[in-house]
């Protein structure tokens, strides 16, 4: 039986008239965005306000997370002209912020670095005033990956911690607490002035302490913004909800955060890592 969400949940189904023409921009273009794979509870809200998150280097990831909706398996060749089409899209939006994420790309020499490092000059090319906030995996930390896309000057550089430390080994075997960690304490190392950001969702039966532990080693590597949301189960076959967090819950959250030192903090039951970036910018 399918597990009733407490009221503060629910959302409207996608639907108007931003969410219609968004749609048939990305179908025309044949690109993705994490909204659809991800199925995005924010999708219809986040479409009508006229905003979107990209998925470039395909739709398929060569890492399997145990909450993640997005397909995975051995992914297809690369789309070369994907930068052009995703600023193209952009352009016809007249977007004023852009978040751009992909698949983990592992097959890939420097796991993707170069095709979102030139996503970025594309968009900075037909959209100078458009600000650009990249969420990238972690590129095996390869750090002329990481300087490949600083390189390109993304206004905000993301990188989503995703789980508190001990789930790590059962959700995201893939990857790897400390090297997430090290990767963003290497983008600030390479260039102080980058403006950095992560997130994590909760509901899966971890502690407070455990919340309280990830943000205190995030702001150990200096990372500026940070998110936080609730994980809402995609299919039977992923993760079961353990918890459903308050709203009250998310804003004691907020406020923690803020007094861990965060420049910028976004928590509540709907929050993704995208979900409003533009505010950290303001």
């Amino acid at each position: 039986m399918q597990r009733r969400h407490p009221d503060w949940l629910k959302v409207k189904l996608p639907g108007g008239e931003n969410y219609a023409k968004i749609k048939s921009l990305l179908d025309e273009e044949g690109t993705h965005t994490v909204c659809e794979e991800a199925k995005c509870p924010n999708a219809g809200e986040c479409w009508n306000r006229g905003t979107a998150t990209f998925l470039i280097l395909g739709d398929t990831c060569t890492r399997y997370c145990g909450y993640c909706n997005v397909k995975t398996g051995k992914p297809g060749s690369l789309d070369q002209e994907e930068p052009k089409k995703v600023a193209r899209i952009i352009n016809k939006l007249g977007l004023k912020y852009a978040v751009v994420t992909s698949v983990t790309r592992d097959d890939l020499r420097d796991g993707g670095a170069s095709i979102f490092a030139e996503t970025i000059n594309e968009i900075r090319k037909s959209n100078p005033e458009c600000k650009v906030e990249v969420l990238t995996p972690d590129f095996r930390f390869k750090q002329d990956a990481i300087q490949t896309v600083l390189d390109a000057k993304p206004d905000v550089f993301a990188h989503n911690m995703e789980v508190v430390k001990s789930l790590f080994p059962q959700l995201r075997p893939g990857g790897n607490y400390g090297l997430s960690l090290r990767f963003l304490r290497k983008i600030k190392e390479l260039n102080p002035d980058q403006k950095t950001k992560s997130g994590i969702m909760v509901g899966f039966g971890e502690k407070k302490e455990d919340i309280a532990s990830v943000m205190h080693d995030l702001r150990l590597v200096k990372c500026d913004f940070f998110t936080i949301g609730q994980y809402l189960q995609p299919s039977v076959n992923h993760h079961p909800i353990v918890k459903y967090y308050t709203p009250t819950e998310f804003k004691e959250l907020e406020e923690f955060g803020y007094k861990m030192g965060f420049s910028f903090v976004k928590s509540g039951p709907l929050v993704r890592s995208s979900y409003y970036a533009e505010e950290a910018m303001k």
